[in-house]
């Protein structure tokens, strides 16, 4: 166990990327960002760099790293995860956050979970998970108007993030930062054709009783030079959104602009937000509001999200008292910079002897990303979509040393790894699904996201 944790009072600023722009050429440097989009879901940003310790895992094996040491396991990546975090001990007080784990968890762990077919290639060499332990980081309330560092004493690198918060001159880039630029067309990986194909099986797999509903997503990327934190800037501009994150990993980098919550643990209770339903914005306000009023009417939308949230219940049911699991919402309309979606809210609470990395792993990855059955969709997934997901689809956030965690879905997320960066978009097929709806929603949800290819061609979009 380590000392416990101090926490320090800073100034409240409102837009903390003008700190994160400080830090954000640290060691594992990782911003949870609300982007400032207030309410309950866009309250809290959490900055933090250099870990006490992390953990990377490729494949069955994970590698641990602290104090100059390495060891490596194969055993499972969540208790992995969990053992690590109560090796702290929690700052008391009021935070989200009192130190602990943040980073990704990517869709691919689902293979420790159930036991999947390889098929599809693993092309983008990037951790399965990434997790660094964290005693130092700055925690900022919008809602109470408060920022907080958490550090475990007046160590060098509380002065860093001391200075970096406190700093009055103007932002100059770090010194790696060049201006963010893509050198070649944006280019789906699946072409109209073979997307149509995927389509058509997996039409025949809900037909002949297979599932009743599978996520088909694809694929984007393009040749970009510049610093990935100059492009999570750019992406935080174009589509704000309350479970944003940038994570600097070895290798690469992670930018997610999610607005979607996976799960969140809070003082014994569990709270899951899945999302199926969407329906681009209009500028035009009585336009957006008719968009807005179809969403909520369309009765496969509804049953496409009332799937998801069945499936959610069932998985929350493994680690929740009997009888707790509630439903306050079902099918709500909730309104984003570029698209509304369909948003339920499922709540339960956790039984006495579960930890927060036990719920994680309990509902694994996320159903609102695989489809119904979960296992059956994983499966037919594998075999349609040519290329790991990877981080894409997994889920982004902290899991605190006092028991609480807050994580997203991995949706409208990019990864930078050398000169490629990628992106993906999909959505939910089912048995009234119709192909061009389908292919068009993909691209609803992918634009935001293609919008910080500024001046690239998007090549292979004509059918």
């Amino acid at each position: 166990m380590t000392g416990a944790l101090t926490i320090e009072s800073l100034p409240y600023i409102r837009d903390t990327a003008q700190c994160a722009t400080r830090l954000a050429d640290q060691a594992w440097f990782i911003y949870l960002d609300s982007c400032i989009t207030g309410g309950a879901r866009g309250r809290y940003d959490i900055l933090a760099c250099h870990p006490r310790a992390t953990l990377m895992t490729v494949g069955p094996v994970t590698e641990l790293r602290t104090d100059g040491t390495i060891t490596r396991s194969r055993d499972d990546p969540f208790s992995l995860v969990d053992q690590a975090v109560a090796r702290l001990t929690p700052a008391v007080g009021e935070l989200p956050f009192a130190g602990g784990a943040i980073g990704y968890f990517g869709y691919d762990l689902g293979r420790r979970i159930e036991r999947l077919p390889t098929i599809a290639r693993r092309d983008i060499d990037l951790p399965d998970m990434a997790i660094g332990i964290y005693d130092h980081a700055i925690v900022v309330d919008h809602q109470q108007q408060t920022a907080s560092l958490l550090a475990p004493g007046d160590t060098a690198i509380a002065h860093l993030m001391r200075a970096a918060w406190l700093a009055q001159s103007p932002v100059t880039p770090p010194a790696f930062a060049t201006s963010f630029e893509v050198i070649s067309p944006v280019r789906p990986e699946l072409s109209f054709a073979q997307y149509g194909e995927a389509w058509r099986r997996i039409k025949r797999y809900i037909e002949d009783g297979d599932v009743y509903q599978v996520n088909l997503a694809q694929r984007f990327s393009a040749t970009v030079r510049g610093a990935s934190w100059d492009a999570y800037q750019r992406l935080r501009n174009v589509n704000p959104a309350p479970y944003s994150a940038y994570f600097a990993v070895p290798g690469g980098a992670v930018l997610s602009s999610s607005p979607e919550r996976f799960i969140k643990v809070a003082r014994g209770r569990v709270e899951t937000k899945p999302i199926k339903g969407t329906r681009p914005r209009s500028p035009e306000p009585a336009a957006d509001a008719r968009l807005a009023a179809d969403l909520l009417a369309s009765l496969k939308d509804r049953a496409e999200n009332v799937m998801i949230v069945d499936l959610l219940r069932n998985d929350l049911g493994k680690v929740c008292r009997i009888g707790s699991i509630k439903v306050p919402h079902l099918c709500a309309v909730e309104s984003f910079t570029k698209v509304h979606h369909l948003v339920s809210t499922v709540e339960g609470v956790v039984r006495p002897g579960i930890s927060a990395a036990q719920v994680l792993r309990a509902c694994f990855p996320g159903g609102s990303i695989t489809g119904a059955p979960k296992i059956r969709a994983m499966e037919i997934i594998e075999e349609l979509e040519p290329q790991r997901r990877g981080v894409y689809c997994g889920a982004l956030g902290y899991l605190s040393s006092d028991g609480q965690m807050d994580t997203n879905i991995a949706i409208r997320t990019l990864a930078q790894v050398q000169d490629r960066l990628y992106c993906w978009a999909g959505g939910g097929i089912v048995h009234d699904s119709e192909l061009d709806a389908e292919y068009a929603e993909c691209l609803a949800k992918a634009s935001a996201l293609l919008e910080v290819f500024t001046h690239a061609e998007i090549q292979g979009l004509d059918r």
